[in-house]
Protein backbone atom coordinates (compact mmCIF):
# COMPACT_ATOMS: atom_id res chain seq x y z
CA UNK A 1 0.00 0.00 0.00
CA UNK A 2 1.38 3.44 -0.96
CA UNK A 3 2.15 5.80 1.63
CA UNK A 4 -0.54 8.83 2.24
CA UNK A 5 1.08 12.34 0.65
CA UNK A 6 -0.33 15.40 2.94
CA UNK A 7 0.03 17.73 -0.24
CA UNK A 8 -0.45 21.40 0.58
CA UNK A 9 -1.56 23.25 -2.62
CA UNK A 10 -0.44 26.99 -2.71
CA UNK A 11 -2.41 29.71 -4.67
CA UNK A 12 0.25 31.90 -6.14
CA UNK A 13 -1.56 35.04 -6.67
CA UNK A 14 -3.95 37.19 -4.19
CA UNK A 15 -5.62 39.54 -6.75
CA UNK A 16 -9.03 40.29 -7.01
CA UNK A 17 -10.74 38.14 -9.73
CA UNK A 18 -7.59 36.19 -10.47
CA UNK A 19 -7.31 33.22 -12.43
CA UNK A 20 -5.74 31.03 -9.72
CA UNK A 21 -9.40 29.53 -9.01
CA UNK A 22 -9.65 28.28 -12.01
CA UNK A 23 -6.64 26.66 -11.96
CA UNK A 24 -6.78 25.16 -8.44
CA UNK A 25 -10.14 23.98 -8.99
CA UNK A 26 -8.84 22.36 -12.22
CA UNK A 27 -6.04 20.49 -10.52
CA UNK A 28 -7.95 19.44 -7.25
CA UNK A 29 -10.37 17.33 -8.96
CA UNK A 30 -7.43 15.67 -10.51
CA UNK A 31 -5.75 15.40 -7.32
CA UNK A 32 -8.99 14.67 -4.87
CA UNK A 33 -9.19 10.95 -7.28
CA UNK A 34 -5.39 10.39 -6.62
CA UNK A 35 -6.30 8.53 -3.23
CA UNK A 36 -2.09 8.77 -2.60
CA UNK A 37 -3.10 12.40 -1.61
CA UNK A 38 -4.64 14.33 1.28
CA UNK A 39 -4.75 17.84 0.41
CA UNK A 40 -5.30 21.07 2.46
CA UNK A 41 -5.05 24.65 0.72
CA UNK A 42 -3.11 27.19 1.58
CA UNK A 43 -4.05 30.97 0.13
CA UNK A 44 -2.30 33.59 0.69
CA UNK A 45 -5.58 36.17 -0.04
CA UNK A 46 -7.16 34.39 2.92
CA UNK A 47 -4.71 36.19 4.97
CA UNK A 48 -3.42 39.15 6.88
CA UNK A 49 -0.22 40.56 5.06
CA UNK A 50 0.73 42.80 7.66
CA UNK A 51 0.56 39.63 10.38
CA UNK A 52 2.08 36.47 8.46
CA UNK A 53 4.65 38.49 6.45
CA UNK A 54 6.60 39.26 9.34
CA UNK A 55 9.40 37.62 11.48
CA UNK A 56 7.39 38.59 14.81
CA UNK A 57 6.29 35.12 16.52
CA UNK A 58 2.25 35.97 15.74
CA UNK A 59 -0.46 33.24 15.79
CA UNK A 60 -1.24 33.57 11.68
CA UNK A 61 2.90 33.06 11.34
CA UNK A 62 2.26 30.16 13.83
CA UNK A 63 -0.49 28.56 11.69
CA UNK A 64 1.40 29.11 8.82
CA UNK A 65 4.39 27.60 10.08
CA UNK A 66 2.20 24.85 11.35
CA UNK A 67 0.70 24.27 7.89
CA UNK A 68 3.59 24.61 6.10
CA UNK A 69 5.91 22.20 8.31
CA UNK A 70 2.50 19.48 7.98
CA UNK A 71 2.80 19.67 4.89
CA UNK A 72 4.66 16.44 3.39
CA UNK A 73 5.07 18.19 -0.08
CA UNK A 74 3.84 21.60 -2.11
CA UNK A 75 1.97 22.35 -5.35
CA UNK A 76 2.42 26.13 -6.08
CA UNK A 77 0.17 27.46 -8.66
CA UNK A 78 1.47 30.27 -9.71
CA UNK A 79 0.97 33.00 -12.54
CA UNK A 80 3.23 34.75 -13.97
CA UNK A 81 2.95 38.79 -13.68
CA UNK A 82 5.66 40.84 -15.34
CA UNK A 83 7.95 38.15 -16.34
CA UNK A 84 7.75 37.05 -12.31
CA UNK A 85 5.87 35.51 -9.79
CA UNK A 86 3.25 37.54 -7.65
CA UNK A 87 4.91 38.91 -4.34
CA UNK A 88 1.96 37.60 -1.99
CA UNK A 89 3.50 34.29 -3.06
CA UNK A 90 7.27 35.79 -1.99
CA UNK A 91 5.36 36.96 1.31
CA UNK A 92 4.44 33.35 2.39
CA UNK A 93 7.39 31.14 1.13
CA UNK A 94 9.71 33.87 3.82
CA UNK A 95 7.32 34.04 6.59
CA UNK A 96 9.05 30.05 7.52
CA UNK A 97 12.26 28.43 7.03
CA UNK A 98 12.73 25.23 8.53
CA UNK A 99 9.27 24.21 7.41
CA UNK A 100 10.08 24.11 3.88
CA UNK A 101 13.09 22.13 4.19
CA UNK A 102 13.57 18.37 2.84
CA UNK A 103 10.25 18.32 0.82
CA UNK A 104 9.25 18.67 -2.77
CA UNK A 105 7.81 21.40 -4.75
CA UNK A 106 5.68 21.15 -7.95
CA UNK A 107 4.45 23.73 -9.99
CA UNK A 108 1.32 24.53 -12.27
CA UNK A 109 2.08 27.68 -13.75
CA UNK A 110 0.03 29.76 -16.17
CA UNK A 111 0.34 33.22 -18.11
CA UNK A 112 0.34 34.41 -21.56
CA UNK A 113 2.48 32.85 -24.32
CA UNK A 114 5.44 31.58 -21.64
CA UNK A 115 2.71 29.69 -19.52
CA UNK A 116 4.52 31.16 -16.49
CA UNK A 117 7.51 29.11 -16.75
CA UNK A 118 9.59 31.97 -16.20
CA UNK A 119 8.25 32.62 -12.50
CA UNK A 120 8.78 29.15 -11.68
CA UNK A 121 12.26 29.60 -12.80
CA UNK A 122 12.40 31.99 -10.41
CA UNK A 123 10.63 30.19 -7.91
CA UNK A 124 13.04 27.14 -8.33
CA UNK A 125 16.13 29.46 -7.14
CA UNK A 126 13.96 30.59 -3.70
CA UNK A 127 12.93 26.94 -2.86
CA UNK A 128 16.98 25.83 -3.32
CA UNK A 129 17.53 28.21 -0.90
CA UNK A 130 15.33 26.80 1.51
CA UNK A 131 16.92 23.32 0.79
CA UNK A 132 13.31 22.28 -0.64
CA UNK A 133 13.18 20.05 -3.65
CA UNK A 134 11.85 20.87 -6.58
CA UNK A 135 10.50 18.23 -9.21
CA UNK A 136 11.92 19.30 -12.63
CA UNK A 137 8.69 18.66 -14.28
CA UNK A 138 5.71 20.60 -14.00
CA UNK A 139 2.27 21.51 -15.48
CA UNK A 140 2.75 24.81 -17.80
CA UNK A 141 -0.37 26.52 -19.05
CA UNK A 142 0.04 29.34 -22.01
CA UNK A 143 -2.57 31.51 -22.39
CA UNK A 144 -4.72 30.18 -19.79
CA UNK A 145 -8.23 31.52 -20.15
CA UNK A 146 -8.36 29.97 -23.51
CA UNK A 147 -7.92 26.75 -22.27
CA UNK A 148 -11.44 26.79 -20.14
CA UNK A 149 -14.94 27.41 -21.04
CA UNK A 150 -17.41 29.84 -19.38
CA UNK A 151 -18.41 27.08 -16.39
CA UNK A 152 -14.25 27.08 -15.37
CA UNK A 153 -13.85 23.21 -17.31
CA UNK A 154 -10.95 22.82 -19.48
CA UNK A 155 -11.86 22.87 -22.99
CA UNK A 156 -9.42 19.93 -23.77
CA UNK A 157 -7.76 18.30 -20.65
CA UNK A 158 -6.66 15.45 -22.10
CA UNK A 159 -2.84 16.44 -22.18
CA UNK A 160 -2.92 18.84 -19.30
CA UNK A 161 -4.42 15.62 -17.03
CA UNK A 162 -1.79 13.58 -18.21
CA UNK A 163 1.07 16.29 -17.09
CA UNK A 164 -0.73 16.73 -13.91
CA UNK A 165 -0.81 13.18 -13.65
CA UNK A 166 3.10 12.51 -14.36
CA UNK A 167 4.13 15.82 -12.07
CA UNK A 168 1.61 14.23 -9.24
CA UNK A 169 3.29 10.77 -9.56
CA UNK A 170 6.86 12.06 -9.05
CA UNK A 171 5.60 14.70 -6.21
CA UNK A 172 4.71 11.48 -4.66
CA UNK A 173 8.10 9.19 -5.17
CA UNK A 174 9.72 12.33 -3.89
CA UNK A 175 7.55 13.23 -0.85
CA UNK A 176 8.03 9.60 0.18
CA UNK A 177 11.50 9.15 -0.57
CA UNK A 178 12.55 11.97 1.63
CA UNK A 179 10.05 11.34 3.96
CA UNK A 180 11.87 7.96 4.69
CA UNK A 181 15.19 9.36 4.47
Amino acid sequence: MEETINLALIYGSAREGRFADTIVDWAMEQITADSRFEVQLIDPATMAPPAWHVREDTPERRELAERIGKADAFLVVTPEYNRGYPAPLKHLIDAVYSEWQAKPVAFISYGGISGGLRAVEQLRQVFAELHAVTIRDSVALPNAWTLFDDAGQMKEPEGPGKTLAFVLNRLHWWAAALHRG
